[in-house]
């Protein structure tokens, strides 16, 4: 139906109800226009919502709306709940306090964004003649107590069952004296915003491997994977008796690990009425593969309860999968991590007091990401929010969408906030990413003002001399070969990678502007690009080659980048990486910059073999090394676990963290051989690089023209290949030996022996 004109105020309880009020508005259906054909109900909220009709939920969203940046853009979602409508019926909305008013970041401060939590909704109702009953928030709404006496993302749940008030959201029910009326606050229907990208939903449930008693005789248990939402179980015990849930993700010396999680309490609280009682604390959500649990009635088994995996709903979208079980756990580790941070917005953890939208994460990170799922809306719907903090900061592209942390005081080491390389690189990269994903320039169309903002921004920002040289950067940060509580003291001269990384935002802007038809920007900013490569050269390149700090993250970035003028320079490059790989035992010495692309960098200049010892090396610090490790997500740190088993002792230690899982970019295109020749996949590249370690190799990807996809062997001599290539697109095959084919849609077998290319 069509949306009709909003009549709804945003209305708040008259008392705060323990920050999760009900709400409840029972009506009638308008008499004597035919049968309901259609019924749309739009909800929004200060704070979290959970909206049913009579008694039934009216989507299988959790934490709606989400969190985006609430100055701007307040998003709204929309449900046909035609099906759930009766003659007398009652919307119920139950509220929590969420990312609007609860605490964010760590510095223990809440109602950042406001101090009352509030309700916006319309219930449109279209019968057979025409005529459209709205029931839309207002005055004439009830509020009364839940069962949740605290709620908060962070610190979590509790819930009391000894105040359900069954029947509450359905028709006949009297409230009692605790019930209030609500009021109507001021609120500008400007700020309503569709949403683009998907809601959090439940997207499975993980059923424990073990129960067992930890050395101080505490009862643990473990889900034999680390993820992101919350326990749910039913239980009968005594009135009154109080369950309490401590989540962590390791273990330290037998005991729950929550040093971690810093302030983040964690924990959820429940309290039984004396019957059976169902308990599922959905106002907020936990980063964990252990729980432990205290006042159980009786014995607690494996079968007493269940996880419940929670995020955005994202499709799968990619597959990879190779002979190496450690490199395929790896991989399983990247994509539980993805899930994990992608609960309504790209966050760096999901576990401690931060959970930030950290905007170098999702810069280095898109390509990953939109190879195993299909992140378009939920990217642009970020992306969206990203812009509206940098057009309120004159160009200024925070460090975390949304800018919680502009409300916060910051530490002397955080001087004024200012561009930062990388970081605020994500108003560039990101929107690129999507672009060569999913071909769809209408994401370049809406990001374009962003773009061109932060680029001309960091163009102010440079030296005469064209270098990004001045101002704080995080430059290559947590290089392992940093102390715990520096992770800032990096070997890479922070000039360096951002003046590298200045080049190619200002290529990558350049381009956006030449898709879309800004010749005059295309023009300036392949300028600036030049001015910026000139720089680099006559700053940090020696004659003979050297760049200036003379590590792995410089040549890497360099190489990756294409700063570097000439062929000469650029073999020089490769050279010197492989040789500081191979003289660093092939152990990873590359921070958060040079991580990501270190491998392409290796390979793109013939190293692969170094490239594959680099990833499949197993001591620490490396990608497999958490693996050998028991980890099932990517750390924060390459050894955020010590090979002792203690935790590393740096402040900053997360069990799930995804940016350095971005080297599956570099596996799905160089060892499962796929990677876009054309924007959206209109054109393929099939290549895969063999190498030692790894004797087979299936990927697989669903792009906007069909599934592309790739599978190899080989037994150190033969070499054999099957792709197939959706019907349509045209695909250049490379074989290891040189040799080249362009096929069309349809399966095709290959086989390479001594150069020799058999089809």
């Amino acid at each position: 139906m069509t949306s009709t004109p909003w009549l709804a105020a945003m209305i708040t309880p008259e008392q705060d109800f323990d920050g999760a009020p009900l709400l409840r508005k029972e009506f009638t259906l308008d008499q004597g226009h035919g049968e309901v054909v259609a019924a749309t109900l739009r909800a929004t909220a200060f704070g979290v919502y959970e909206a049913s009709i009579n008694g039934r939920p009216v989507g299988p969203d959790v934490l709606s709306p989400g969190w985006s940046s609430y100055e701007w853009r307040l998003r709204y979602r929309s449900y046909d709940v035609t099906s759930l409508l009766k003659p007398d019926s009652v919307i119920g909305v139950e509220l929590g306090n969420g990312w609007y008013r609860g605490r964010l970041a760590w510095h223990g401060m809440s109602n950042l964004y406001g101090s009352e939590l509030g309700f916006f909704g319309q219930l449109d109702i279209e019968f057979a003649d025409g005529h459209v009953q709205s029931i839309a928030s207002d005055a004439t709404w009830q509020a009364g107590p839940s069962a949740t006496t605290f709620n908060d993302l962070y610190d979590g749940q509790t819930i009391d069952a000894r105040r359900f008030q069954p029947g509450w959201a359905e028709p006949g029910f009297v409230p009692g004296p605790d019930w209030t009326g609500v009021r109507e606050l001021a609120f500008d229907v400007v700020r309503l915003a569709d949403p683009v990208g998907p809601p959090v939903v439940r997207t499975g449930v993980v059923r424990p491997v073990e129960v067992s008693t930890s050395p101080a005789g505490r009862t643990l248990v473990d889900f034999g994977q680390n993820l992101v939402g919350w326990l749910r179980f039913c239980v009968q015990g005594e009135a009154g008796q109080a369950i309490t849930v401590r989540h962590a993700e390791v273990l330290e010396n037998g005991e729950l690990g929550v040093r971690p999680l810093r302030s983040a309490k964690a924990t959820d609280t429940f309290i039984l009425s004396g019957g059976q009682d169902f308990f599922e604390p959905t106002k907020t959500f936990h980063g964990f593969r252990y729980a432990e649990i205290t006042g159980w009635p009786g014995t607690l088994t494996v079968d007493d309860l269940e996880a419940v995996v929670v995020h955005s709903d994202l499709e799968r979208t990619g597959t990879f999968e190779c002979s190496n079980e450690l490199v395929n756990q790896l991989h399983r580790n990247i994509v539980w991590g993805l899930r994990g941070n992608f609960l309504d917005l790209p966050t760096d953890c999901p576990q401690r007091d931060e959970r930030l939208g950290w905007t170098g994460d999702i810069a280095v990170f898109a390509p990953t990401a939109a190879y195993l799922y299909d992140v378009k809306g939920f990217l642009q719907d970020w992306l969206l929010d990203l812009a509206a903090e940098q057009k309120a900061q004159d160009g200024l592209v925070p460090i975390t969408v949304p800018d919680a942390l502009k409300y916060c005081p910051q530490p002397a080491e955080f001087p004024t906030p200012e561009s930062s390389a990388l970081w605020s690189e994500a108003s560039v990269w990101v929107p690129w990413a999507l672009w060569e994903a999913y071909g769809d320039v209408s994401v370049l169309e809406h990001q374009y003002e962003s773009m061109a903002s932060h680029t001309r921004r960091v163009e102010g920002l440079l030296s005469a001399n064209g270098l990004w040289d001045s101002g704080f950067q995080f430059g290559d940060w947590l290089d392992p070969d940093a102390a715990p509580d520096q992770p800032w003291a990096a070997k890479a001269d922070t000039a360096v990678v951002a003046t590298a990384c200045m080049y190619r935002t200002a290529r990558i802007t350049a381009q956006a502007a030449g898709l879309l038809g800004r010749h005059d920007d295309e023009a300036h900013f392949e300028a600036l690009a030049a001015r910026v490569r000139g720089a680099f050269a006559e700053n940090y390149v020696a004659a003979d080659g050297t760049i200036s700090s003379d590590c792995t993250t410089v040549y890497a970035l360099a190489i990756a980048f294409d700063v570097l003028e000439t062929a000469a320079l650029r073999e020089f490059a490769g050279n010197r990486l492989a040789e500081l790989v191979r003289d660093n035992g092939y152990r990873v010495s590359t921070g958060f910059a040079g991580t990501p692309f270190i491998t392409h960098a290796l390979t793109d200049t013939g190293h692969v073999d170094e490239a594959y010892r680099l990833l499949l090396e197993e001591g620490c610090p490396s990608w497999l090394y958490p693996v050998t490790m028991g980890a099932t997500t990517v750390w924060e740190r390459w050894d955020s676990m010590l090979p002792d088993g203690t935790i590393n002792p740096g402040e900053m230690t997360s069990f799930n963290h995804y940016a350095l899982g971005a080297v599956a970019d570099w596996m799905h295109k160089a060892i499962g051989g796929i990677r876009p020749l054309a924007p959206g996949y209109a054109r393929v590249l099939i290549a895969p690089q063999p190498g030692e370690g790894i004797d087979w190799a299936t990927a697989s990807l669903k792009t906007p023209h069909g599934e592309v996809r790739v599978e190899w062997k080989h037994d150190g001599g033969a070499f054999r290949l099957e792709a197939t290539v959706p019907d349509g697109v045209a695909a250049d095959v490379v074989l290891p030996d040189g040799a080249r084919h362009t096929v069309g849609g349809g399966t095709h077998s290959f086989s390479a022996d001594l150069g020799v290319l058999v089809e």
